[in-house]
């Protein structure tokens, strides 16, 4: 029987790429369809295809596109194993073939530590999966981008993924676009699919095997009335849902009055407002909102307040476990 072969938006689809992409790799990097002839369509067969993943795994972990390729050109042992001829058919000699995106197939050590996103974002002392992560932002590859958050968060948990990961990146980002003028949408593909990820995550604890009830007084969290980035308060509310404290996101650029009305409805236990810049940290905004009984406490958090004149007894959220310890005090006492 004849090995079925994919075309290359087939392929691109596999691999949640573009297909410019594949035809760059080819081009590029000798990363093809092997037997293909000048002037006839590229096809890409089994063998093909985990190569390409095995150069797309490289990528996503941080390795230069030149290397990533060299390593899998170089896996023969993985993509051609001995075969055997089962009632007229070749099949490879062995029972479970290699989940080449999952965590079977490992990447050497030297690979994984040289090359990476570093000579497009600067990110001094960055790990091999935020450069990865920074070059599938600047790829604008959501798939990528998301399955490389997710793989981080399952193996290091979420606040390493924040800091060791997301954060890094989100700020060479920032620093590109104020020394360029440029990578705004890139900084938007990355946010949006950042609050994604988080935001599942915040759905799946919050629907635990054995449901419990939920607190009667909730979290809330918003961002100041001219503030849009709302992503750290997507990753705090995921951190709270993991330990059991429910929360509602009010989003980005609240106005004042709908926060006091949001305060009066749902009796808070605690409220965070969240501040990115000084220009969007409005004190006048935290001393405003109403009193209720029980009372509740208030936070803020974020570079934005940095040296603010704050009311009394409004606590300041230095970091994201910070946050989630105190928080947690308030909240569960």
């Amino acid at each position: 029987m004849d090995e079925p072969h994919l075309t290359v938006s087939g392929a691109a689809r596999r691999l949640g790429i573009a297909p410019a992409t594949l035809r760059t790799w080819d081009r590029r990097y000798g990363i093809g369809p092997n037997g293909h002839a000048r002037g006839r369509h590229r096809r890409y067969s089994a063998a093909d295809m985990a190569r390409l993943e095995l150069m797309q795994r490289a990528l996503m972990q941080g390795a230069a596109p030149a290397e990533a390729a060299r390593y899998a050109r170089t896996s023969v042992s993985v993509l051609a194993p001995p075969a055997t001829v089962e009632d007229g058919m070749t099949t490879p000699d062995r029972a479970d073939p290699p989940e080449v995106l999952g965590a079977v197939v490992s990447l050497p050590p030297v690979l994984l530590g040289r090359g990476g996103g570093g000579a497009s974002l600067r990110m001094s002392g960055a790990g091999p999966r935020a450069r990865g992560l920074g070059r599938a932002a600047l790829a604008m590859d959501p798939t990528s981008v998301n399955r490389l958050v997710e793989d981080s968060i399952a193996t290091d948990g979420l606040v390493a993924t924040w800091d060791e990961v997301a954060r890094p990146v989100l700020a060479a980002i920032g620093d590109r676009w104020a020394a360029t003028g440029r990578g705004v949408e890139v900084e938007h593909l990355l946010s949006q699919c950042l609050i994604g990820v988080f935001s599942t995550r915040t759905a799946a604890a919050a629907e635990p095997a054995d449901p419990l009830p939920a607190p009667a007084r909730p979290v809330l969290l918003a961002a100041m009335p001219t503030e849009l980035h709302v992503v750290p308060l997507a990753v705090l509310a995921a951190l709270l849902a993991e330990r059991g404290i429910g929360c509602r996101s009010l989003g980005a650029a609240l106005p004042a009055d709908a926060l006091a009305a949001a305060v009066r409805r749902t009796a808070p236990a605690a409220v965070v407002l969240w501040s990115q810049a000084p220009s969007t940290a409005d004190p006048t905004v935290v001393a405003g909102l109403p009193v209720t009984r029980p009372r509740y406490r208030i936070f803020v958090a974020g570079p934005g307040w940095d040296g603010a004149a704050l009311p009394a007894g409004v606590g300041t959220l230095r970091s994201l476990v910070d946050a989630g310890d105190r928080i947690g005090a308030a909240v569960l006492r």
